[in-house]
């Protein structure tokens, strides 16, 4: 089907939320105004606050392919992982930090999160997690809302492939994603409902404008949306994953599932749209059970695997993936469904199981953010884990 035609590739844009940690005692920093001031000159606006102080976000370019992502953001986070080292400090790229209070933070002294924190109070106060935010690039409004209404379907497959958020407030908490839970608190967040158009869903944005709810529709925080600033779909129910293989992975999947979709809407095809109702029941078991998950086809009227679940995802997107150059990152996402110690959650349950400590949970994290970043030399890798030992 997709041989006759040279398939667009869409932009890519990735905004990472990492931790900031002491390596010796595993604990939360609130140290990010310290390294945005010394990141400046370097980064300039591809680091900024969230609404605690112990994170950080780093902001990509916009990418043309994964392979321009791939080089940029193995850089990216070399050079931010060794600015924060210069300051005592460690990166974790991890959903939750296993014992890290909500009460003990900080909040970020900025004008936005000044504005939140009234506005939500201890909803506010207590959103001490970490995601990942993946933008692809779509052609106008109409395909956006179009496509949206579709991918939601693998909203919670692709919250399963991210899994990795176990711990909450010194204690495990049974779930493979608690930080969807914590989310979840937070008004206009989780799963999107349909919108039959572009004007359906600008209706939408004026009227919450217009009754003062919002002042724009960046407080508009569903699993996904619309951007409304840039032309992106913004994909955001991702933990911050393990490593930054899965954080790429995670990447070309969202531009693989835009582009299919897309030739599918212009040739007048698409896949069902399922209800919210629906999706939320195997959200729920997504943040449960991660991959070990039993979903529901609801269209098929029948019970599966997670883990088969998402090759049938990886099936459908299959034939595009020449093009776009990705069946790299859609392989190892193959391999990482068959690999027996699963995803970061549940190699953080591993660990723990082991050891019952949370400070070789966070040690584990701070590798595993390292892992596969290319630092200058074996001194530089030596001198950003030997704080961990």
């Amino acid at each position: 089907m997709f041989r006759t035609f040279q398939l667009p590739t869409p932009s890519i844009g990735i905004e990472e939320e990492f931790q900031l940690v002491d390596p010796q005692t595993g604990c939360l920093v609130p140290g990010v105004h310290t390294i945005l001031e010394k990141g400046a000159s370097q980064f300039g606006e591809q680091i900024k606050p969230e609404m605690l102080q112990s994170t950080i976000e780093l902001i990509s370019p916009v990418y043309p392919n994964i392979t321009a992502a791939r080089l940029e953001t193995q850089q990216l986070r070399a050079r931010l992982a060794r600015l924060v080292t210069q300051e005592g400090l460690a990166l974790v790229s991890a959903g939750t930090h296993p014992g890290g209070l909500w009460q003990e933070q900080q909040r970020s002294n900025h004008p936005r999160y000044i504005e939140l924190e009234e506005e939500f109070q201890d909803v506010g106060r207590s959103i001490l997690i970490f995601g990942l935010h993946v933008h692809i690039g779509v052609e106008n409004n109409d395909i956006a809302i179009a496509l949206m209404n579709q991918i939601r379907t693998w909203l919670p497959h692709l919250l399963a492939l991210s899994a990795n958020s176990p711990f909450w407030g010194n204690r495990f908490t049974g779930l493979k994603s608690y930080r969807a839970v914590v989310w979840k608190r937070f008004p206009r967040s989780g799963m999107p409902e349909v919108f039959p158009s572009w004007g359906d869903f600008d209706h939408y944005v004026q009227a919450l404008i217009e009754n003062g709810c919002i002042d724009n529709a960046k407080k508009i925080w569903w699993d996904l949306r619309p951007h409304p600033f840039f032309k992106t779909l913004e994909f955001r129910v991702f933990d911050m994953p393990a490593t930054i293989e899965d954080t790429l992975a995670l990447a070309a999947l969202c531009q693989a599932l835009v582009a299919k979709l897309t030739w599918l809407y212009k040739h007048g095809m698409g896949i069902h749209v399922m209800p919210r109702d629906y999706l939320e029941e195997n959200k729920w078991r997504a943040m449960r059970y991660g991959l070990d998950a039993q979903i529901i086809d609801f269209v098929n009227h029948r019970t599966l695997p997670m883990r088969d679940a998402i090759h049938e995802l990886l099936d459908f997107v299959d034939d595009v993936l020449d093009d776009l150059g990705t069946r790299r990152e859609i392989n190892y996402l193959r391999f990482l469904l068959d690999d027996p110690r699963g995803t970061g959650a549940d190699r953080q349950i591993a660990i723990w199981n082991e050891t019952h400590s949370f400070l070789a949970v966070v040690r584990y994290l701070i590798e595993t953010t390292l892992e596969g970043v290319p630092l200058d030399s074996m001194s530089d890798r030596q001198s950003l884990t030997t704080r961990s030992e």
